[in-house]
């Protein structure tokens, strides 16, 4: 497995070895000792989740408040997403930039995002199957959301689907309804980054 750090600090992107023959495909899609090597510190799995979605289907932008906040290792299981990661941590030197990834059922790539960062993607044709292994369970109250759509992103969210077709941004009324980035700062519901600095040093190992 490699793994490549993203522009935003806390995200990176891992890339699994797959072993092909005539039956099919293997890989490990997650290994815990590399994966702490380069993070700092090992995941707790709290929760696993699955998601199958439509082409042009719009998830997020997602976060949760720090702490404990959510952590995120996602990857694409069937069909293609565009995984997009923002940085919505008042304070941080990248506060308001964004990356992404390409994760399908080719490269098959994984994404990890830390505590405090929000997580969107957009599935690039019908049937993607996203799984998501999650450091602490859902906490109703505690989650919250920006308009994946906010001119002031600037995400560039695809426009065409895998199969060459066009592709409309489709959300769920809850996604629709977030504030924009500057309500979500006016209103204080972003996460800051020295406590979310803190509360990842706190996962880090004792020397």
């Amino acid at each position: 497995m490699t793994f490549r750090a993203l522009r935003l600090p806390g995200a990176w992107e891992f890339t699994p070895r797959q072993f092909a023959d005539p039956r099919g495909v293997f890989l490990e899609y997650f290994q815990g000792a590399p994966f702490a090597q380069t993070v700092g510190h090992r995941l707790t799995v709290a929760q696993a989740n699955l998601s199958v979605s439509a082409a042009g289907v719009v998830r997020g932008l997602h976060y949760a408040d720090v702490p404990p906040s959510q952590a995120k290792y996602v990857t694409c299981a069937r069909g293609a997403v565009l995984d997009v990661v923002v940085d919505i941590r008042v304070g941080s030197p990248t506060f308001g930039q964004w990356d992404s990834v390409l994760l399908d059922d080719s490269d098959r790539r994984a994404i990890y995002l830390s505590e405090g960062l929000g997580h969107a993607f957009m599935s690039l044709e019908d049937g993607s199957t996203v799984l998501y292994l999650c450091s602490a369970p859902y906490a109703p109250g505690h989650e919250h959301g920006v308009n994946p759509l906010d001119p002031a992103l600037g995400i560039t969210w695809p426009t065409t689907a895998r199969d060459g077709g066009p592709l409309t941004p489709l959300l769920s009324d809850k996604d629709a309804a977030a504030p924009s980035l500057a309500e979500a700062v006016a209103g204080g519901l972003l996460p800051r980054w020295e406590v979310a600095l803190e509360f990842e040093r706190s996962l880090a190992p004792e020397k």
